[in-house]
């Protein structure tokens, strides 16, 4: 019987090295964590490449997983699954934090809204169960688009859609957010698509460490950050826990 083939070997610990940390990898990183020759790395690296599994940054020259993974890191992922491994948390976070969750993933260039918990309040609230939210102007949509589990079309005249006076619609603004969410591991939204409305994100990864989808919780922006308009740490704290948790629950091993 034919025993393993060394180069799929490797290229899967390429990519289980580029799903496991929130930052993209140079050249030298990738041989030197896997002890490769630079010229086996790069060869692997161009290939995964050409096959959309791997992208490069133009300016940096740094890789990170590609957006045609999405297919192979969700077709056992069911989205019911998703739902129902995130219900629990998704209640906890909006008793903790006394804001609606939402729990997105990505569809057809929008996140699309598969959970939500209302706020726990008196106040009147609208389900957005079923809802389309822009990638650009959601923290949910940004943990989508900076971890790869999503994209936006290429930017064409009249280019991205302003929502508000602060909804990033320059591509160099918002990739250096993106980069950013990649650093920080979660997402802020503040006032970029509803004047008076702040939201906060943090990725959901499944088995491999692939980002699957993400949960974010949404209110005021004055109850979402500080008189400065910062996130409140403790927002950002239990957002994050609560993301986790659930990728624990769908068999994350590294978060």
């Amino acid at each position: 019987m034919a025993g393993p083939v060394q180069s799929i070997e490797r290229a899967a610990a390429i990519l289980r090295l580029l799903a496991g940390g929130p930052r993209r990898l140079g050249l030298g990183e990738v041989a030197a964590s896997l002890g490769l020759a630079k010229g086996t790395a790069h060869g692997i690296l161009r290939t995964l490449q050409h096959v959309d599994f791997v992208e490069q940054d133009a300016t940096t020259g740094k890789y990170q997983l590609g957006a045609a993974l999405l297919h192979l890191g969700t077709s056992y992922l069911d989205v019911n699954e998703l739902r129902s491994r995130s219900l629990n948390w998704a209640d906890a976070l909006a008793a903790r934090s006394g804001e609606a969750v939402r729990l997105g993933t990505p569809l057809e260039g929008s996140v699309l809204i598969v959970h939500h918990v209302f706020r726990p309040d008196d106040t009147f609230q609208t389900l957005d169960v079923g809802a389309l939210l822009p990638l650009h102007a959601s923290s949910l949509g940004k943990v989508l688009l900076a971890f790869g589990t999503a994209s936006v079309e290429p930017v064409r005249p009249p280019g991205l859609e302003a929502y508000t006076r602060h909804t990033l619609v320059d591509p160099e603004r918002l990739a250096r957010a993106l980069a950013e969410v990649r650093e920080l591991g979660w997402a802020a939204e503040i006032q970029e698509m509803s004047m008076g409305e702040a939201g906060l994100s943090a990725p959901i990864r499944g088995h491999g460490g692939l980002v699957v989808g993400a949960i974010g919780l949404s209110g005021p922006v004055e109850r979402i950050c500080d008189s400065q308009g910062r996130p409140r740490p403790h927002l950002v704290s239990l957002i994050r826990e609560a993301a986790r948790a659930i990728s624990r629950d769908l068999g994350a091993a590294r978060w």
